[in-house]
């Protein structure tokens, strides 16, 4: 978590179980955390030269992955998580990282996808449930909704529209992967209708 929590209280919600969650900075993610009885765990960026030239990503990655093993974690959710880790994490939890994005990716990766998205002139844009990779946003897609682009939008209603689908979508695909994995199988494709 880096943000103000509202994927994380829609997962919530939605009983989607949550054995831990992590911020890389202090966030209302936190509270919803420990307002809900999950246990709660700063991993803080300053500690590893937080948002200098200095920032020493390979160390944080591997620190991030000791404290989720050390809860017996099996999937990690990312939900507006605003530090791209390292293969030390990912080498850890192997196809096991999803994270939701605020486009139909592949267009539109990386922070500023709403205002690239309006920016480009495109009728339509939504949100993305991917396999996080070391490569940004770059992981195999689990499901995608669209959301049309009003020509009344600008940068912060379209994301707010878009974080309403993202709402609904994200607690479906973890239950569904959740599902999957206590079956034995992969995270794979889902097929989710709008």
């Amino acid at each position: 978590m880096s943000g103000s929590g509202t994927i994380l209280d829609a997962i919530v919600r939605c009983g989607v179980p949550v054995a831990l969650v992590i911020a890389d900075r202090p966030c209302r993610g936190l509270d919803i955390g420990n307002e809900a009885g999950i246990s709660s765990v700063l991993v803080d960026r300053g500690a590893f030269g937080g948002f200098s030239a200095t920032f020493d990503r390979d160390a944080y990655s591997v620190a991030l992955a000791e404290v989720l093993a050390d809860h017996a974690i099996d999937l990690v959710a990312m939900a507006g998580f605003g530090t791209i880790v390292t293969s030390a994490l990912h080498d850890r939890f192997p196809g096991r990282v999803l994270n939701t994005h605020p486009s139909l990716l592949p267009s539109f990766k990386g922070w500023h996808a709403v205002a690239d998205a309006l920016a480009s002139g495109v009728k339509e844009t939504g949100c993305t449930v991917h396999v996080a990779t070391e490569a940004l946003d770059d992981g195999p897609i689990l499901a995608q909704v669209v959301v049309p682009i009003l020509d009344s939008d600008d940068e912060s209603t379209l994301h707010e529209r878009i974080k309403l689908v993202e709402r609904v979508l994200y607690p479906e695909v973890l239950t569904r992967v959740i599902a999957n994995l206590s079956d034995g199988h992969e995270p794979a494709s889902i097929t989710l209708s709008s």
